[in-house]
């Protein structure tokens, strides 16, 4: 059993993040570890949470694993608090790196043009400097315009989109994966770009108009997945975007359904279905 290890914050309640992180991962088959960056009571759309920030743990942490001589095949960031916390994640690469380990980054930091409160132009580029220590990254077009120091624009062509993720790669990592693209109405996913192969993939699936707190969580930790059981990029993508899209449909199938995220546990069966495992 292949071993993983997901790092960022935990939303105790909020279906994002290590709550979204884990059951994915381990319901793939994978043997997951965490390293949660920090401890909210809920995800920040909550009023009044609570939050607990765990930097100070971290290197401590990640010490005592190397060890204990554990190895990660495949090692996984989400979302990261502060320039300190991007710096313990490259000294972790770093520390666990061994050929054929998978280094994937969700820059997440922003969303519409905005970056997430707290952050700024200069965390951004940052941010890109650990993009390009990963072998692949899934920015959304907010997160990869900032870390390009470019203006934000809500889409754009095919041929635009080419070009913005030539330039990810630039940053260093050999695939730039962008969520949130269309090309036509009423269609909507992802576009990536593999420098090794010189190759540009594309998928895209129906556009619900509803937007949800931490879908962007499910696709990454999906994609993931998907490419630590030995799927393909283009498979990869594949799933995570219709697993992401199952999750909101049956959300939106019940009347009352909870504001805070998707229910992504009831899609699972549908994801171990694309993954060829039932």
């Amino acid at each position: 059993m292949k071993r993983v290890l997901s790092i960022q914050d935990i939303s105790c309640v909020g279906k994002c993040s290590l709550t979204v992180a884990l059951p994915i991962l381990s319901a793939a088959g994978l043997e997951t570890a965490i390293l949660p960056t920090a401890v909210l009571s809920t995800h920040t759309a909550f009023k009044e949470f609570t939050f607990r920030d765990l930097t100070d743990d971290i290197d401590g942490i990640a010490d005592h694993w190397k060890r204990e001589k554990l190895v990660f095949d495949g090692i996984a960031t989400g979302y990261l608090g502060s320039f300190r916390q991007i710096e313990q994640v490259e000294r972790i690469f770093s520390l666990f790196d061994h050929e054929g380990m998978l280094k994937f980054v969700d820059p997440a930091m922003g969303d519409w043009g905005k970056l997430y409160p707290g952050f700024t132009p200069d965390f951004a580029r940052r941010m890109g400097e650990l993009c390009g220590k990963a072998d692949i990254i899934v920015p959304n077009l907010t997160e990869a315009a900032f870390m390009l120091g470019e203006e934000y624009r809500e889409n754009g062509t095919e041929r635009e989109i080419r070009d913005l993720l030539k330039r990810l790669c630039a940053l260093g990592c050999p695939v730039s994966v962008l969520t949130g693209v269309s090309f036509e109405k009423g269609r909507y996913g992802v576009a990536a770009y593999d420098s090794r192969k010189d190759e540009f993939i594309t998928y895209f699936s129906e556009h619900l108009p509803h937007t949800f707190h931490g879908t962007g969580d499910v696709f990454a930790s999906a994609c993931f997945a998907a490419l630590m059981d030995g799927q393909s990029l283009a498979k990869s993508l594949e799933i995570a975007v219709e697993f992401t899209m199952e999750s909101m449909r049956r959300t939106l199938a019940q009347k009352e359904y909870n504001w805070y995220g998707v229910d992504f546990e009831a899609a699972i069966p549908k994801f171990l279905k694309l993954l060829g495992k039932i």
